[in-house]
């Protein structure tokens, strides 16, 4: 229960942080059966991945001026379970993990956000992002066809 609450708390934190206007109220971000409207606008969104745990806090003030600079209209990131529970109820969020700093980051930048909460993470990432302490959690299963 926990950890459901901890996530859902992630989610709703980083959906106020996603971009200024969006924080404020001022942007509207729906969709239709063709394409993602901006204040009623169509839009075709580019973004690029970043892993915020592949750099230090003082650079992601540069890459998500980069991003922008470069035409990105928004950045997908995971949130790695296993970096932040290295063991069970125990969470870091300091220096590179500092998931709320990054968020601001790509707001401050302009930048729109694709929060991909998991919980596995596809990015050449150890055990998938998932804790490796969840293997003796009895009953636990991974990467199964449900077969």
């Amino acid at each position: 229960a926990n950890m459901k609450a901890w996530w859902a708390l992630l989610v709703a934190v980083g959906c106020l942080l996603v971009c200024p206007s969006l924080a404020s109220g001022a942007t509207t971000v729906t969709s239709d059966h063709r394409s993602v409207l901006i204040n009623g606008t169509r839009r075709l969104l580019v973004g690029g991945s970043i892993h915020y745990p592949r750099s230090t806090p003082s650079m992601w003030p540069g890459i998500m001026a980069k991003a922008k600079a470069g035409g990105l209209d928004f950045v997908e990131v995971y949130a790695f379970w296993n970096a932040h529970e290295p063991t069970p109820g125990v969470y870091d969020f300091t220096g590179r993990l500092d998931i709320l700093a990054f968020l601001r980051a790509a707001q401050d930048a302009g930048l729109f956000v694709n929060m991909r909460i998991g919980p596995y993470v596809c990015a050449e990432w150890f055990y998938g992002g998932m804790p490796v302490w969840l293997r003796h959690t009895p009953g636990m299963v991974f990467r199964t066809d449900d077969k």
